[in-house]
């Protein structure tokens, strides 16, 4: 069983009479990209910034490396980089400056300037000022100064927020290299699926403060099982009748709907019903999208 960076329990926090997130239990797995999605507002944010300390739960504890926030944030601070919104940087300096004065505060050795930038792929923009720099670079120099302490542990807050496509790809090959090249465990907040989609390896969806999934991404895909769509009269007697020899059928506006099947039990639906007088018009097999599913279990369906 793989042990979990982080843990909490029934976290909650209160602005005044709004609850902004209640009793979520998150689990992240070492070595993952946890994908923390959800809409804008549904709580990514402020979990993120109780996570760091940087606001304190209104209720529920949070558990970071097996340890409890209350009395050992420093030492679990030590071992966690984050990039919460916009980076700050000197945009006077360059990014080896940049850099090199965090090394300077936290007393790490120069090496890591350069060993840090290789990892962003800077080391080439490395001595030129910040202000000159793309605002994917500027993603890329933040987490930089993220990586520079060697965490185990990467927050990352809307990293791609903002980018062009082809920031939105650098950042993404960049992030998905951090686990298995160098053993970070990264959460990763966004309210884009597509994103999470291709960088994540556990799912979790939040929406207004409440934890409404948490897997495998792998899990979630298999949410979005086919089915057998048949377009026939009288569907409804049609369904009915495949519904007393066993199948999952359903009647959805003049088409009925079968779970999943496999060609041969495909062949035979088809086949009774055309011997029950049923004449098949089409028959064809959906799937649902994982938009689809992200959808349905965040109600957004019934509000579009």
């Amino acid at each position: 069983m793989a042990m979990m960076v982080i843990e909490t329990r029934k976290l909650t926090r209160r602005f005044g009479k709004q609850v902004s997130v209640e009793n979520i239990d998150l689990r992240v797995p070492q070595g993952e990209i946890y994908g923390f999605l959800g809409p804008n507002g549904a709580g990514k944010t402020t979990t993120i910034r109780m996570l760091l300390g940087l606001i304190r739960p209104t209720s529920g504890e949070i558990e970071i490396f097996g340890k409890s926030q209350r009395g050992h944030q420093l030492d679990i601070l030590k071992k966690v980089g984050s990039l919460v919104e916009s980076p700050s940087y000197y945009a006077h300096l360059s990014g080896f400056q940049n850099v090199k004065i965090i090394t300077t505060m936290l007393g790490l050795p120069k090496q890591r300037i350069g060993e840090v930038l290789e990892i962003v792929r800077l080391s080439r923009d490395a001595h030129r000022p910040v202000k000159g720099y793309s605002l994917g670079m500027r993603q890329r120099l933040g987490i930089a100064m993220a990586l520079v302490v060697n965490p185990e542990l990467l927050i990352l807050d809307e990293p791609t927020n903002g980018l062009d496509p082809a920031g939105i790809q650098e950042i993404r090959e960049l992030i998905t290299r951090l686990p298995d090249q160098f053993g970070v465990t990264v959460l990763l907040s966004s309210h884009l699926l597509s994103e999470i989609e291709q960088m994540a390896t556990f799912v979790g969806i939040i929406h207004r403060g409440k934890l409404i999934f948490q897997d495998s991404l792998e899990a979630l895909t298999a949410r979005s099982k086919p089915q057998l769509k048949i377009e026939t009269d009288n569907s409804a007697s049609a369904a009915l009748e495949l519904q007393q020899k066993g199948w999952e059928a359903t009647n959805e506006e003049g088409v009925v709907s079968i779970s999943a099947c496999d060609r041969p039990q495909s062949a035979a639906i088809v086949e009774m019903l055309v011997r029950r007088q049923y004449p098949v018009y089409r028959v064809t097999e959906t799937r649902k999208t994982l938009e689809d599913i992200f959808l349905d279990l965040t109600g957004k369906r019934q509000s579009l």
